[in-house]
């Protein structure tokens, strides 16, 4: 009895794995985490209150304290954490009066505190609540990771999954938003961070040529932002999404943009019309319209799932489908054969509806007739290209052939007969003589005969794992792509094998889809977010590569157009911006958030999310320096101008500062900054190397001096100072790119050009933004480009500033944008 149950355990956790590896475990969880996310999205917002909470009584305490035991101070040039306000009175505080100095000041982002204060961690900040909710994926439990917190999870909840998105209003914080304000004494503005004042001082002399109004408007740039390349393609969770148009372009999608890449030319066009994840795919019989569906966006308004039908050869779009009528998103999406004239859609709603519409005539559309499809998942819905009006749908548990009638949807499900039906049927084709061919988690492939719907001919355990994807070649051939085993093998018409396979090495991932491509060449997307190119009686080779999981660190080289990415997926990149290519990958120990490359030297410095950071031989590839600091992740890290300094920021609170020696392959510390109540977020060097500036989770600014590791507390030794870089989203040179609701967390990230002209920014809400450098007027305009399906982590101008490049998190999408005047 007990073996008996021991192997019915061991054959469910089999199907489980198998249903996990073919990506729809997930989905059929789906109505489970709608109910949890609502109850996490106040879990999540009353944790981050309290880390504001703790980092304000924190230093409150502190001040007490100080004030306590210490003498008046004989100077008031300090940075306090809120500025003093004017009065012509003093304060008393139990009967005693005080200098102006000793007040008691409200808690803000500006410190003065001694290395020797006790350290307050804010636990609120912790990885489980500040974890980003992603667009491209459902969400998962992600022990020991500790990403940084995002307005997705503050504003946003659950903003977008691979299933849609489910909006909610921004909390009760947001109303009553104070305007910043500005003290033309002390010359600095005041601006407010989910109601906490934030001071950001100004250089000295910004009122030499007229007097500073706030509430001055400051103008974009000339120059704009263009989409020129986009590396990575969106295969972990999607299918059907490979094809070849009649321009000979191979069409595919990534975060929201459709790409048609001419891989001979080595040129990409793009369809940015989409605002959120592009989910399906279809091309219409005459190869020049395309349909492609997406799930709801950031914006309510603009962001509804809808299906977009265009031209392929001038990218405008003819029709915009189902804003009204799709929830959550679209999954599948195909044209009626010979003509065109319908379209089909797969809603990925509970029922998942079926819906057809007739585009036949250009900016018309309506609906022809709608029915539920499934209450669980659907993998593949296609018109039948052989018979009329038919239509064929696959998914879990279920194979069904449909037949159009007028506006009625008549439904027959698939019967197995003596045949084992399949936990999930995931994918199927058609042959030339019209058989449906379908693959399943078993990785059996089953033949139905045109116009019935009963199996004829079935190839039990044709692959070891689920069968991932079926492809007809011209020549008759079928192709099929295993998950587990990672083959492509060659079948006859007879389902014969015909002696040819081929096997796509594991760094690549299973096969997702098998499509023909130009000539006799075989397109093959994977699991892993790359397209291969080849024929199966040679290698597959990749053409398109891309990250696997979220996407942080980035940095670009200073004399090349290369640029440096790594990500959660244990995976480092260096791109070459001209060749637009791979210039080489490594795979390391741990997943990394963050990296820099050094100014002179061919070394790059890596922050993983153990605590751990390493330094890289570029030329090599070689580890060179293994380094600890706790147990927390790095958050960032930064070499200074001249190299011969690194500064560390980690979750812990702390900044670890490191000499440079050995043409840098030795690296000795000199110490840890500490003085922040919350995790490090950036770090900026001062152009001299004398100053380090560092913003925090809880919308502190400090200042050190990294050869003493102490903090700097004048305001006039640090206001003045020239900055290499504009790491730091907190400083008065980049307070124009906040918008007027923000909560702290909108802006991931900014950048200013080598010329120092420009300024950069990435942002929660996919975008990427361009201003005038110093954008030093909060009502500052600037030009914002949507191509990104998630939060936009980083972006950084190319060494020669002709090029802006920007990673996305959730979407694992590296995009290339050209500056144009």
């Amino acid at each position: 009895m007990a073996l008996t149950t021991t192997l019915k355990i061991m054959a469910l956790t089999a199907t489980l794995k198998n249903m996990d590896a073919d990506g729809l475990l997930s989905q059929d969880q789906q109505e489970l985490s709608e109910r949890v996310s609502s109850l996490e999205k106040r879990v999540r917002d009353h944790e981050n209150e309290i880390v504001c909470l703790k980092g304000t009584l924190a230093d409150v305490t502190r001040r007490l304290s100080h004030l306590e035991t210490a003498k008046p101070p004989s100077s008031t040039n300090i940075l306090p954490s809120r500025p003093i306000p004017k009065s012509s009175g003093r304060r008393t505080m139990g009967g005693i009066e005080r200098p102006k100095s000793q007040i008691i000041l409200e808690s803000a982002s500006f410190t003065a505190r001694t290395p020797a204060s006790p350290r307050q961690t804010p636990r609120g900040a912790s990885a489980s609540t500040m974890k980003k909710w992603g667009s491209t994926e459902e969400t998962r439990a992600s022990a020991g990771k500790t990403p940084r917190p995002s307005s997705a999870q503050l504003n946003h909840a659950k903003r977008s999954t691979s299933i849609g998105t489910l909006p909610l209003l921004k909390p009760a914080l947001t109303k009553g938003i104070k305007e910043p304000t500005w003290n033309s004494e002390d010359k600095y503005i005041r601006m407010h961070l989910k109601g906490r004042p934030v001071p950001l001082y100004a250089p000295t002399n910004i009122e030499d040529e007229g007097k500073y109004d706030v509430k001055a408007p400051q103008n974009p740039p000339a120059e704009q932002l263009k989409l020129e390349w986009v590396y990575g393609y969106r295969g972990r969770d999607c299918r059907s999404n490979l094809y070849t148009i009649a321009t000979g372009e191979v069409i595919y999608f990534s975060a929201a943009v459709v790409v048609l890449h001419n891989f001979e030319e080595q040129t990409q066009r793009h369809y940015t019309e989409h605002t959120d994840d592009i989910k399906c795919l279809a091309i219409h019989p005459d190869q020049v319209k395309v349909a492609t569906g997406q799930v709801a966006g950031h914006e309510r308004k603009e962001g509804k799932p809808h299906v977009r039908v265009w031209e392929s050869i001038n990218l405008t779009t003819l029709h915009v489908i189902g804003e009204a009528e799709f929830q959550r998103g679209v999954c599948c999406v195909s044209f009626s054969p010979v003509n065109g004239k319908q379209l089909l859609a797969v809603d990925e709603s509970n029922d998942h509806v079926l819906s057809v519409w007739d585009v036949s005539q250009d900016k018309k559309h309506s609906k022809i007739t709608d029915s539920k499809s499934s209450g669980d998942p659907v993998t593949q819905c296609e018109f039948h290209p052989k018979e009329e009006n038919q239509i064929v749908c696959c998914g879990k548990s279920q194979i069904t052939f449909w037949t159009l009638e007028g506006k009625k949807l008549d439904k027959k499900a698939g019967i197995f007969g003596k045949y084992e039906k399949a936990k999930i049927m995931i994918c199927f084709c058609f042959t030339e003589n019209g058989d449906v061919v379908s693959g399943d988690s078993s990785g059996n492939i089953f033949v139905w005969e045109k116009g019935t719907n009963k199996i004829t001919k079935a190839v039990p355990t044709a692959h070891d794992g689920g069968v991932f994807s079926i492809c007809c070649t011209r020549d008759g051939t079928i192709l099929s792509g295993g998950g587990k085993d990672r083959k492509i093998i060659a079948w006859d018409a007879e389902f014969q094998k015909t002696g040819v396979e081929n096997e796509i090495p594991e760094e690549f991932g299973a096969v997702r889809m098998i499509s023909q491509g130009p000539g006799n060449m075989i397109l093959v997307g994977t699991i892993r977010n790359c397209i291969l190119q080849g024929n199966m009686d040679l290698n597959f080779t990749p053409v398109v590569e891309g990250h696997k999981d979220e996407l942080w660190g980035l940095d670009v080289s200073t004399s090349q157009h290369q640029f440096l990415t790594c990500g959660y997926d244990r995976h480092l990149y260096l791109w070459d911006a001209q060749s637009r290519s791979v210039v080489w990958r490594k795979e390391i120990s741990d997943a990394a958030h963050c990296c820099c490359i050094h100014p002179s030297l061919e070394i790059a410095a890596v922050g993983l999310q153990t605590g751990k950071w390493l330094a890289l031989d570029l030329n090599t590839h070689e580890i060179i320096a293994v380094h600890t600091e706790g147990k927390e992740q790095t958050e960032c890290i930064q070499f200074s101008p001249d190299g011969k300094m690194l500064a560390v920021g980690n979750r812990d609170n702390y900044i670890y500062v490191y000499e440079v020696s050995d043409d840098g392959k030795k690296f000795h510390r000199v110490g840890r900054c500490s003085g922040h109540s919350s995790f490090v977020t950036h770090i900026d060097w001062s152009e001299d190397g004398e100053i380090l500036r560092s913003n925090s989770g809880d919308y502190e600014i400090l200042y050190w001096r990294p050869k003493t590791c102490k903090q700097e507390t004048s305001k006039d030794d640090v206001r003045n100072r020239v900055w290499a870089t504009q790491n730091c989203t907190l400083s008065f040179q980049a307070v124009g790119v906040w918008p007027d609701d923000a909560d702290g967390t909108d802006i991931n990230n900014c950048s200013v050009s080598h010329d120092k002209k420009l300024l950069v920014s990435a942002d929660d809400f996919g975008k990427v933004n361009l201003y005038e450098y110093p954008s030093i007027q909060p009502k500052a305009t600037g030009h914002s480009y949507q191509a990104h399906s998630s939060h936009v982590t980083m972006a950084k101008f190319l060494c020669d500033d002709s090029r802006v490049i920007s990673t996305g998190g959730k979407d694992m999408a590296v995009m290339q944008w050209q500056v144009v005047a």
